[in-house]
């Protein structure tokens, strides 16, 4: 089945022999600047989750208000990745990069040193905001700069692992830090990162944006970035109260009814903020489903799999760190080598591929129980399932991405963008909830577990389906 996508249409990649390409020195250090900020936000959206017992406890937070220190990062990063992504191409994808690098640093600073909850989550707030311009622009940058074919199924290989990494490595490092220096010092290794990367930057990235200058679609803007920040919240907030809270479901339908408005102010604007046709592209529509899906799938497992082995198993928190930092090494290892296997199947028959994987390790999650000999089984399928998650997120942007202008990859690492940080944020409101509501811990984490693996094998055959079925419309075509 996926045999004929990858026959009928085949992508840059599969016509390039399956060899390492060479990057030049100038090459690394772009890739290295590139990359690293890529790690540094990744690496924010987990190493605060340790600390925040302590931090709640030393500025005064309750409970129930450290979940803001989550949600203050996540509305902005996820609510104007595609506006930030849209004026980069506008404006100049490199200016909005080292704003947004300048800005992420400055939050950190105030974060580190924050003298009350305000503060702490102003600067919360402040990270998420550069982050939404790091991200889009920084991927815009990574695509224009390395053409398609070899060169950037390396660069993709290389940012989607540490992206990976970034992750697993805050869990560990947040454990690490917080019982040594205290939870400050996790917001001083995000401003210490941008204090190396903003001064290598402008010398090493080249500037670029859409040869013409078309206005910015003001009504557009407005509507996906309040539908967005509403949706996020709404979905946040759904893990800590439940759905059946007020707030969270004026907060949803509003975000609903504010995304299906922008569809139609796009579908009568004379330069929308996003193209329709754009959307409607398979490649596009069905390679960010598979993105959405690796993402939300993996960070539900990751919260339930946190839950089960500290509250089931009783580990400490540096020894679950330690499982995740086994997952941490195996996506180092699967982002080695994706490059080299997308070169041979395709991108789109990697995807596929990746997600079955992910979701039969997953299933074999099933087997662990309350006995300490399940935390072996538990590290090995997780890393597993990591690794072909790793390929999937790098087979998904390359999906994504191939075939689009240089002037509209903003756009379109916008979108790949918004799907990660989308599925990072509805996952576990989604299943995680059905863990921590349970009566039986562990009878609430096999459920999540058979609903994650069921999840991903459907999207991979839906997944599968739709980029064929646009093979053969093209074939009938020709």
């Amino acid at each position: 089945m996926t045999m004929a996508i990858d026959t009928a249409t085949p992508t840059t990649s599969q016509a390039q022999p399956p060899t390492t390409p060479r990057l030049s020195s100038r090459d690394k250090l772009v890739l290295f600047v590139l990359c690293a900020a890529q790690f540094m936000v990744a690496l924010d959206f987990s190493v605060l989750n340790v600390a925040l017992p302590v931090l709640g406890s030393d500025l005064g937070m309750s409970a129930s208000a450290l979940q803001w220190a989550v949600t203050a990062f996540a509305l902005p990063s996820g609510g104007f990745l595609l506006l930030f992504g849209r004026i980069g191409d506008l404006f100049g994808r490199r200016r909005i990069f080292l704003a947004g690098l300048a800005l992420f640093g400055a939050a950190s600073l105030l974060a580190t040193f924050a003298w009350n909850p305000a503060a702490f989550l102003a600067g919360r707030a402040l990270q998420g905001l550069g982050a939404a311009a790091i991200v889009p622009t920084g991927m815009s940058l990574l695509t224009t700069t390395f053409p398609e074919g070899p060169r950037r199924d390396k660069a993709l290989g290389i940012s989607g692992t540490l992206m990976s990494l970034g992750f697993t490595v805050g869990m560990v490092a947040g454990g690490v830090l917080t019982d040594t220096l205290g939870w400050r010092s996790t917001m001083g290794l995000l401003t210490v990162f941008a204090l190396i990367v903003l001064p290598l930057a402008p010398g090493l990235l080249p500037e670029s944006r859409t040869p013409d200058r078309p206005r910015l679609d003001i009504p557009g803007a407005v509507t996906v970035t309040g539908g967005l920040l509403a949706l996020i919240y709404a979905l946040s907030t759904a893990a800590e109260t439940g759905f059946g809270h007020a707030d969270v479901l004026v907060t949803l339908l509003a975000g609903l009814a504010l995304l299906a408005a922008f569809g139609y102010v796009e579908s009568r604007s004379a330069q929308p903020l996003v193209s329709l046709p754009m959307l409607r592209r398979r490649t596009i529509a069905w390679g960010n489903l598979g993105g959405l899906v690796t993402f939300s799938m993996m960070s539900t497992i990751v919260f339930v799999l946190t839950l089960y082995l500290q509250e089931t198993l009783k580990l400490s928190a540096f020894e679950t760190g330690l499982v995740f930092g086994v997952q941490g090494l195996a996506s180092v290892v699967a982002g080695t080598y994706a490059p080299k296997v997308i070169g041979r199947l395709g991108a789109r028959r990697t995807l596929v591929g990746s997600l079955v994987g992910q979701g039969l390790l997953t299933a074999a999650l099933l087997g662990i129980g309350a006995g300490g000999a399940s935390v072996w089984l538990a590290t090995v399928a997780v890393s597993v399932a990591s690794a072909f998650h790793l390929g999937a997120i790098v087979s998904y942007g390359l999906t994504v991405t191939s075939g689009v202008p240089n002037e509209q990859q903003g756009l379109a690492t916008g979108l790949v963008t918004s799907t990660q940080q989308i599925g990072l944020t509805v996952g576990i409101p989604l299943l995680g909830v059905l863990a921590t509501t349970s009566k039986d811990l562990l009878t609430g984490v096999h459920t999540v577990i058979a609903l994650d693996a069921a999840i991903l094998l459907v999207a991979a055959v839906l997944v599968a389906l739709g980029l064929r079925t646009r093979t053969r419309t093209r074939t009938q075509r020709g």
